[in-house]
């Protein structure tokens, strides 16, 4: 029930997104057009309107929906990997990570791989950074929460000063380019972009269901699922690479938009309980839901000005993570 509600609001978010905005477009037509592409009827718009819905509309519906559910997926791995629920691929640092990755390719030019390059780079430096976080937040065979949280804060403000060093270096238009970057658009969408992000966002989203029963099982405590045939490192390890796989998809084309990964699956979790089956693919249904979203606010509450979407989901974002570390601490009675 809760999987049908989810989708049916991602259709009608998705056709509210399509259809609103500084050009507004019946969302009858917005059907139409779309049942014309796919050959199931309808008919074709004006040459405006129809490339405003098939040029600039339907690439950012579709990026949002990808790094939506990219984030979302990310969040529930990086919860069920290291057992707390305060693990978030921004909190630990892994956001920075690659984003130092996308803004040093941005500031020195790079583009050995073409459109691929920010994605690439991207990837390498979220990969190194979450595996740097997990080494070092290690102590005794085992991850602990505020170690974890700690080591986040520190590899964050290690990666804000590199961030800090390239726009130093940077020319006057590539300042602008990282500023923008660094607050979290999808104003820049086009079918390239969502091309390049596609093959990472669709691996991550593949395999990470698989593992859903190995994540029930490690729930149980590292023993009892070392006793139930879970190879608990090997586990950690490869979750760990599809979460960072996940993550510098959707920072390398979106920016940084930080707390979706931590909210959607705790909301899951405590609308239909702690399974992995359901929350590893909810909390990717519910991630796209959430961005597609808020994207359309962003554009549509201050037109025809645009807020910056990272902002905004911090925005709402902040005030809940303040409510789950109170409620953390009221239940566990502190940290220590």
């Amino acid at each position: 029930m809760l999987t049908a509600a989810l989708a049916a609001a991602l259709a009608v978010l998705c056709l509210l997104s399509a259809g609103l905005g500084a050009y507004d477009i019946p969302l009858g037509d917005v059907l139409a057009s779309v049942r014309h592409r796919v050959g199931l009827g309808g008919h074709a718009l004006d040459r405006v309107p129809e490339s405003v819905l098939w040029n600039v509309r339907l690439p950012r519906v579709t990026l949002a929906l990808l790094v939506g559910a990219s984030l979302g997926c990310a969040g529930a791995l990086m919860q069920g990997v290291f057992g707390n629920p305060l693990a978030e691929p921004g909190v630990i640092g892994i956001s920075s990570g690659a984003a130092v990755g996308a803004v040093a390719s941005i500031a020195l030019g790079l583009s050995f791989f073409g459109n691929w390059t920010v994605t690439v780079c991207a990837f390498v430096a979220g990969l190194a950074t979450v595996l740097l976080v997990y080494a070092l937040s290690r102590e005794g065979g085992r991850s602990e929460v505020v170690t974890l949280i700690l080591t986040g804060i520190a590899v964050n403000a290690f990666a804000g000063a590199l961030i800090g060093l390239c726009i130093f270096f940077a020319d006057n238009a590539q300042v602008s380019q990282i500023t923008f970057w660094q607050l979290g658009s999808l104003a820049q969408a086009t079918w390239p972009k969502v091309l390049a992000v596609l093959p990472c966002a669709a691996a991550g989203l593949l395999v990470a269901p698989c593992y859903a029963r190995k994540l029930d099982l490690l729930a149980l405590g590292e023993r009892p699922a070392r006793h139930l045939g879970v190879d608990v490192e090997r586990l950690r390890i490869v979750l760990v690479l599809v979460v960072a796989l996940l993550t510098a998809a959707a920072v390398a084309v979106a920016g940084i938009i930080t707390f979706v990964g931590l909210l959607v699956p705790h909301l899951l979790r405590m609308a239909a309980g702690p399974g992995h089956r359901f929350l590893v693919p909810g909390s990717a249904l519910g991630g796209a839901v959430v961005l597609v979203g808020a994207d359309l606010a962003a554009r549509t509450v201050a037109a025809p000005a645009e807020l910056p979407l990272g902002v905004l989901t911090a925005l709402f974002g902040s005030p809940f993570f303040f409510w789950l570390l109170r409620r953390t601490r009221r239940k566990q009675g502190g940290w220590a």
